[in-house]
């Protein structure tokens, strides 16, 4: 192991010693998410030192394999020649005996009744199987289906041996709709209780988030400007050069507001938004999340125009390389006008936000793939350096990039050198691997880790995700109401449409990013 990853580890390795052994069943394991997130996280904890001796992975899908196919699908995940740091052969042999599969349908009694006997063979010495992790990596109409199928296996909540635990981890997206989203937490619910759900969403286990919190709260001279006083508006922008990926039948379901908006904005914008809490447990943390989303002042239909901009893209260019439109996808309907590019202002109606507007932007086809929390402060009063001849000045502007080159860059004025009054903008960077020696590790490493710890605080609770289909769902209905003339169209390589830079020219604002493309 180098040693950058040694540093990693030796920065971690208190967290080893209290997982316990365990089980991590991911269901629909053939897929793409297992291949190439799930058993490089799990694999990287276990190069790490950060798994405890006796745990195994249990991959549950429908084809036709064993355990030695299974593990040689999933080496593919590496390049022939991957980097000593992400990967070494010696290492894998090791890990490869902790994978096992499990051919068997989801809704087959008898396959969820033979996998509890794999597991009991593998917990040798319990009395029962000992703890489980379930990672549901299938699509949501699969969930009821088998959490219903882990009951009736007796391999849900407390069972076996006193003292261990199943826990079930749940995919997005959660539900379509408010409707949807209740049925499908009380069907969860009736089977795991809910602190053994652990709803997940990527976003949250990036390093740059998490680190939100401690800019906020660990240094003191943020907390006093958090707020409408010199808070002029924020900025959220989630943005990918990707199209939608041989995912037609999915997106035409669900679009860009159910796939980006309903999770990974709401997430980012309550953390941005909430309170400080009363301590770090995790219900303490969602609490205030949660009440972030309740306090979303609700848009009136006759307003919807004036505060959501939906877009597609078209056929164009990103980068070098051309590009079809939404509509020559595959699977995705001539005439569709499910959107591709989201751009919204909110209001949060409490004394914190009070005025504040937040602008949320995701779309697909872009010129960059960037996730980024713009903090704008609200310029100086029009006195002294303001009325010079190159004024007005750049507000002050604090951002949070999550993606990629993690880390904050604060612009603040500076005087350039010379006997002229010269005020220009810069920028004071800090990047997380630049600072730190090394890459940081995968989301999903840390929500893994996570679960096995028991520790809930970066997944939704089920409140959570009802308080975000709350405030959507009334969006969404006004949309599919006038679908024909509320999707506007923007060529492959662009930013996205001129209306959502309207949106924000009407309130004499413009959207910005820090890493934005020249």
């Amino acid at each position: 192991m180098s040693e950058v990853s040694l540093k990693l580890a030796a920065s971690l390795e208190r967290t080893a010693a209290v997982v316990e052994s365990f089980r991590l069943v991911i269901l629909g394991a053939s897929g793409d998410l297992t291949r190439r997130k799930l058993i490089p996280a799990v694999y990287h904890l276990f190069r790490r030192g950060l798994l405890p001796e006796k745990f195994s992975v249990i991959g549950f899908a429908r084809r036709d394999w064993d355990d030695d196919e299974f593990r040689r699908h999933l080496r593919g995940a590496w390049p022939d020649e991957p980097k000593p740091d992400d990967f070494d052969s010696s290492s894998w042999e090791d890990f490869a005996g902790c994978l096992h599969y499990h051919r068997s349908e989801f809704g087959d009694s008898a396959g969820y009744r033979s996998l509890r006997q794999r597991i009991e063979q593998l917990a040798a010495g319990k009395d029962g199987p000992g703890n489980c992790m379930f990672y549901l990596a299938t699509p949501p109409e699969f969930f009821p289906v088998i959490v219903e199928q882990l009951k009736q296996a007796r391999l849900s909540g407390n069972v076996g041996k006193s003292g261990c635990w199943s826990r079930v981890i749940v995919e997005k997206p959660f539900g379509r709709d408010l409707a949807t989203a209740r049925q499908l937490n009380r069907q969860i619910n009736s089977v795991f209780p809910e602190k053994q759900i652990y709803r997940i969403d990527h976003y949250l286990g990036k390093e740059t988030v998490q680190n939100l919190l401690v800019l906020r709260y660990a240094n003191i001279i943020f907390e006093p400007l958090w707020n409408q006083k010199y808070i002029d508006h924020v900025q959220i922008a989630v943005t990918e050069t990707l199209g939608i990926e041989e995912r037609g039948s999915y997106y035409e379901k669900s679009g860009a507001t159910r796939d980006i908006v309903q999770n990974h904005l709401m997430h980012l914008l309550s953390l941005v938004a909430m309170e400080p809490p009363v301590s770090l447990d995790a219900d303490a943390v969602r609490d205030e999340k949660v009440k972030v989303l309740k306090a979303l002042r609700p848009i009136p239909y006759r307003c919807v125009p004036d505060y959501i901009v939906r877009g597609q893209y078209t056929a164009g260019a990103v980068g070098k390389q051309e590009v079809c439109g939404y509509r020559q996808e595959r699977n995705v309907a001539e005439d569709s006008m499910v959107e591709t590019f989201v751009a919204l202002k909110v209001f949060i109606d409490n004394w914190r936000w009070s005025g504040v507007p937040f602008y949320l932007r995701t779309g697909k086809r872009l010129p960059a793939r960037i996730t980024e929390i713009g903090i704008h402060f609200k310029p100086v009063p029009q006195v002294l350096f303001n009325v010079i001849s190159e004024a007005p000045m750049a507000p002050n502007m604090l951002a949070l990039r999550i993606q990629p080159n993690e880390g904050i860059s604060l612009q603040f004025q500076v005087k350039t050198p010379g006997s002229a009054l010269n005020i220009k903008p810069f920028k004071m960077d800090f990047g997380y691997t630049a600072a730190l020696g090394y890459e940081l590790p995968d989301a999903y490493e840390r929500l893994l880790l996570d679960v096995a710890l028991g520790d809930s605080t970066l997944f939704a609770r089920n409140d959570e995700v009802e308080a975000a289909w709350i405030f959507l769902a009334p969006l969404l209905e006004a949309c599919a109401q006038h679908p024909d003339s509320g999707v506007a169209m923007y060529p492959a390589g662009s930013w996205g449409p001129v209306e959502a830079d309207e949106l924000l020219a009407a309130d004499h604002r413009r959207w910005t990013m820090i890493k934005r493309p020249k």
